[in-house]
């Protein structure tokens, strides 16, 4: 209990201070004219109060990942919570942060386009390629996801399959429709479900006396599965995601004013972190440790029957439906926007203008197709790929915002030491992954260290490279 308690005050302590810390780096600027202003367009550019714009990022970063993400990585035991907090701290939350200030710098640009600036050309169309099908992918698993849920609340009225095509369509309104329209009107309420979902089950641990485990470094997972790099896989969503930086673009063209940032970027992540942590401890102790959660997990319902067992036998019937409901919001509310920052993505590399409605079904309907298609899969097939190309995508953004600091004179370590970190966890993973190449560890774990140390000495061999380009650029 007094690391569950210790865990959620270092995640307080870190926004307050080091996401104080990681603005001043930035530099935000409270006197420059927000994307909201310059390029108002009615559409996707539309000025939001700051609380709806966290609400909004917050619901749009927090999918299935810091709930199925936690209670799968909690199978290794206590040792997710430091991933979660330092990871959220120094990694997750200095992504966000980054992706959506520069992109605020950059009119509001979705990822592919900051790659090419400051990767340079030759990544532009490779990361379009990743990033698109990243978001299908996620758009596609944060539909399966949730219509399962919700059929075990409807079990007579509405099959699971029903559910599938009644988030598609909302997912196609939310894709096409202006931002304040829909996803802006109907968010406060998903937020206040979302609350009394994360509230209650962390509540009820406090309440009802469950023995949370204290935290140790013991690799507890009953099958022996290797601590790394799969615990810093299996939970992305609440330490660090690559589909959040594709998320941040959504509200960088929101924002009113350049200080909003560490709110709504930094600590709406450290706020998607304390959710992960409360679902991890919940499923370590709600069964008892890491051996009842690991037959739980195997049976056929998986992470939706964890779910589904805790929150009604924490929180009753009326709490557990609301927790249930709870749970459902965040992937539903990550999966319209995923759709929607694919259409962005593809809108800028055709260059097609989005505010004539016929433009934006152009795009919108191909996607859908394509992820209908994609749905009838298997869930925990797509999940896997999922989860590398997730990590993958935040490695490629943390270099990117290691160029961006370097090109503007400032202190580039914030995001280049997660970046290094990060490279050897990608790249190890899919070495050693079923769904990789699968190698043994003992070729696997060398070939990450030596990825990512290569990586980082080309970052630091071409950093006077890239400030001469910026000077030249200046003197042109």
């Amino acid at each position: 209990m007094f690391s569950f308690i210790g865990s959620i005050i270092v995640l307080l302590l870190g926004y307050f201070i080091y996401g104080r810390f990681v603005e001043r780096i930035f530099g935000a600027d409270p006197n420059r004219k927000t994307p909201a202003y310059t390029m108002q367009d009615g559409v996707d550019y539309v000025p939001l109060s700051q609380n709806k714009s966290a609400l909004i990022q917050l619901l749009n970063i927090a999918g299935l990942g810091p709930i199925y993400g936690a209670i799968q990585g909690a199978m290794w035991g206590p040792a997710a919570f430091l991933w979660i907090v330092f990871g959220g701290i120094f990694a997750g939350a200095v992504h966000d942060y980054l992706s959506g200030m520069i992109s605020l710098r950059n009119g509001g640009a979705n990822v592919p386009v900051l790659v090419s600036k400051y990767l340079g050309e030759k990544a532009k169309i490779i990361v379009n390629i990743f990033a698109v099908l990243l978001l299908v992918l996620v758009g596609v698993v944060f539909v399966t996801g949730p219509a399962g849920l919700l059929a075990i609340l409807t079990p007579e009225v509405l099959t699971k399959q029903v559910w599938v095509w009644i988030i598609f369509a909302y997912y196609f309104l939310a894709t096409v429709l202006p931002i304040d329209k829909i996803i802006g009107k109907i968010y406060p309420i998903f937020g206040a479900i979302l609350i009394v979902m994360a509230v209650g089950i962390g509540g009820a641990l406090f309440a009802q006396g469950y023995e949370i485990p204290e935290i140790t470094l013991q690799n507890l997972h009953p099958e022996g599965v290797p601590l790394w790099p799969l615990l810093f896989v299996t939970i992305a969503c609440g330490a660090i995601s690559g589909f959040h930086s594709t998320q941040s673009p959504i509200i960088s063209r929101c924002l009113k004013n350049e200080k909003e940032g560490r709110f709504v970027f930094y600590g709406m992540m450290i706020a998607e972190s304390l959710i992960a942590l409360v679902w991890a401890a919940a499923a370590m102790s709600f069964y008892g440790g890491t051996e009842g959660l690991g037959q739980a997990l195997a049976n056929p319902a998986g992470p939706s029957g964890v779910v589904k067992d805790a929150a009604f036998t924490m929180m009753g019937t009326v709490g557990g439906v609301l927790a249930i409901l709870g749970v459902v919001v965040l992937p539903i509310t990550s999966g319209d926007t995923a759709f929607r920052a694919a259409r962005y993505t593809l809108a800028e590399w055709f260059n097609i203008d989005q505010k004539s409605p016929a433009n934006r079904y152009k795009i919108a309907i191909p996607l859908f197709i394509v992820g209908i298609a994609l749905s009838q899969m298997d869930f925990n097939i797509l999940w896997r790929y999922f989860a590398w190309a997730n990590q993958t995508l935040a490695m490629i953004v943390l270099w990117t915002g290691s160029a961006y600091l370097v090109k503007h004179n400032k202190n580039h370590w914030i995001s280049t030491l997660p970046a290094t970190f990060m490279t050897a966890v990608s790249v190890t993973y899919i070495l050693q992954a079923s769904e990789g190449f699968n190698l043994p560890t003992a070729i696997s774990y060398p070939s990450g260290i030596i990825a990512a140390a290569a990586a980082f000495l080309y970052f630091i061999f071409n950093i006077n490279k890239m400030k001469e380009s910026v000077a030249d650029s200046k003197a042109a």
